[in-house]
């Protein structure tokens, strides 16, 4: 028996995956910003704004923050789908924890505070049949 929903069942993420690609996007350029200040002292200021980690964090935040507590839930719980914590025929009971996890209000510090957050996000969606770097940017 296969871990992934059956593809025939259109599956509600209570998100849009526009939404949902846009913040693996950002989380990835985060990702690779704060790896080349690691790796490399020396930044293309050309475009502060574009090598700027702090800032490209703080717009990520951004984008989570002004989502509502069930998109953010869902955000969580598509991440820990992908990170390995639950399984995707678990959605129902991933999604109220996330939403118990969330009631403070803290999804996007919560999130970005998560290495690889990016990554997981977009295994979370795989595990529903869908590949994130197939949708239309």
């Amino acid at each position: 028996m296969s871990d992934r929903p059956d593809p025939d069942d259109e599956m509600d993420l209570g998100i849009s995956l526009a939404t949902i690609v846009g913040i693996i996007d950002a989380a990835r350029a985060v990702g690779e910003l704060e790896e080349e200040g690691t790796n490399e002292e020396v930044q293309d200021e050309e475009l502060p704004e574009d090598s700027d980690p702090d800032a490209m964090a703080d717009t990520l935040k951004g984008l989570i923050d002004e989502l509502n507590e069930d998109e953010q839930a869902s955000l969580i719980a598509l991440t820990w789908i992908g990170r390995g914590d639950y399984d995707a025929s678990e959605w129902e009971e991933t999604l109220r924890l996330a939403k118990e996890r969330n009631e403070s209000g803290t999804a996007s510090d919560y999130l970005t505070g998560m290495e690889m957050f990016g990554d997981y996000l977009s295994e979370g969606v795989a595990a529903f049949g869908i590949s994130a770097e197939e949708v239309a940017r």
